[in-house]
C-alpha cells in the first residue's frame, strides 16, 4: 500500500459517498487508475464495505449498554458456539474479544431499560459457556464513530 491509497482510504472515510471522479481529481489520478485502486482496495481487504451510520436514537434505540462476559469453559467449540450466537443477535452491535478478563465486551442497543432487561433475561444469559456477566449502561456517546488513522 502505498501514499495514494492511504490517502484514498482517508478521504473515502470521511465521505463514503464521494464518486470515483471527485475522488480521482482530490488524489490527482485519472478516473480509471483512481478505479483500480478502489478495486484493488477493496479485493485486499482494506476496504471492508460501504454503509451508512445511523444514529440510534432516531430509529427507537435509546439505551446502550456495555456488557462484559466471562465464559466459564474456553474450549475451542464452546468459544465458537458463543461467536457464532453472538453474531446473529442485531442487537449486539459490536463485539470484541479480549485478552484476560473479562473474555468479551458487547456493546448493546436497546429501546429502553425494560426491553434491555428482557434482552439480558432470555437471550445473554442462555449464551453457551458463558460463567458471568456484568453491566454497565452508557451515560452519553462523546463525539461520532472515529476513522481509522491512516498512517
Amino acid at each position: 500500500m502505498d501514499k495514494l491509497d492511504r490517502e484514498i482510504l482517508a478521504i473515502l472515510q470521511e465521505d463514503g459517498r464521494i464518486t470515483a471522479t471527485d475522488l480521482a481529481a482530490q488524489v490527482g489520478l485519472s478516473l480509471s487508475a483512481c478505479h483500480r485502486r478502489l478495486k484493488e482496495l477493496e479485493r485486499s481487504g482494506a476496504i471492508l464495505g460501504y454503509r451508512a451510520i445511523v444514529a440510534p436514537e432516531p430509529v427507537g434505540l435509546s439505551f446502550e449498554a456495555i456488557v462484559f462476559v466471562t465464559m466459564q469453559h474456553t474450549a475451542l467449540e464452546v468459544i465458537a458456539s458463543f461467536e457464532a450466537a453472538v453474531t446473529e443477535m442485531p442487537s449486539i452491535v459490536e463485539a470484541q474479544r479480549l485478552f484476560g478478563q473479562p473474555d468479551y465486551l458487547l456493546r448493546i442497543l436497546a429501546r429502553d431499560l425494560a426491553d434491555y432487561q428482557e434482552f439480558f433475561d432470555t437471550t445473554l444469559t442462555g449464551l453457551p459457556g458463558v460463567q458471568r456477566l456484568t453491566s454497565t449502561m452508557v451515560m452519553k456517546q462523546i463525539g461520532e464513530e472515529r476513522a481509522v488513522p491512516i498512517p
